[in-house]
């Protein structure tokens, strides 16, 4: 039996469960996995060091990221959202030294810090960060030609929608397209009229559910993030 608590946790056969346990089973998993590297905590504390919002991906979502493009065989990935690169590193070391990571950013400052990161990591040759809005640069990559295997969707909800589409224009049949942040702490099932994230979030869902071309499946997860998950679209 499961039940939701007074307090909003869920209760059942194994007892409560709390966010702090959450956060303490998420660093078990990386130690005992072996997750997160000296570059890799670079990225996340020089992030925090410069007072940027602490809202990259978590270690173990990154590391499944990296699994995702090595199990997808992607060469070319697209990443909208660059901040620190964190991310960004794992993507680079998964599609290896032939591959390429274009990691599209809006603020300059992030950007250069994230190409530092990557320096650090030894992975900056395979990535190539853009300055801009999204929405303004991703009619560029098509201008140029460029397709990719997989895209990794991880910037302002508001725009989710248009950059799925995006994702669809630039890839291909067995593209795999991966879109972080969709539980937002459950107010994605009921949003507020003034929330526009969840409702943009909610609403991508509907559209991706929708679309012909894509094949899509989401997952909530607990954890260092708290409540949140990610949706994983494959074009048909």
């Amino acid at each position: 039996m499961i039940a939701r608590g007074a307090d909003g946790w869920v209760r059942g056969n194994v007892g409560a469960v709390t966010a702090p346990d959450w956060v303490s089973l998420d660093e078990l998993f990386d130690r005992v996995l072996h997750t997160e590297d000296g570059p890799l905590q670079a990225a996340r504390e020089t992030g925090l060091a410069t007072g940027m919002p602490a809202i990259e991906v978590s270690a173990q979502h990154a590391k499944l990221l990296s699994l995702l493009v090595r199990i997808a065989g992607a060469r070319s990935v697209l990443e909208i959202g660059t901040l620190a690169g964190y991310s960004t590193i794992a993507l680079a070391r998964a599609v290896g030294p032939d591959g390429v990571v274009v990691s599209l950013e809006c603020e300059s400052a992030h950007a250069e810090l994230a190409r530092r990161n990557l320096e650090h990591a030894g992975v900056n040759a395979r990535v190539e960060v853009i300055v801009g809005a999204a929405l303004d640069t991703l009619p560029q990559l098509q201008q140029r030609g460029d397709l990719f295997d997989l895209v990794f969707i991880d910037a302002d909800k508001e725009n989710n929608i248009a950059y799925v589409e995006w994702a669809i224009s630039l890839g291909k049949p067995g593209t795999t397209i991966v879109v972080d942040n969709i539980a937002r702490n459950g107010r994605v099932l009921d949003p507020d009229p003034g929330d526009q994230q969840a409702q943009a979030v909610h609403d991508m869902l509907v559209m991706m559910g929708a679309h012909p071309r894509l094949e899509t499946a989401a997952i909530q997860t607990v954890g260092a993030k708290g409540w949140d998950g990610f949706a994983v679209s494959l074009v048909k």
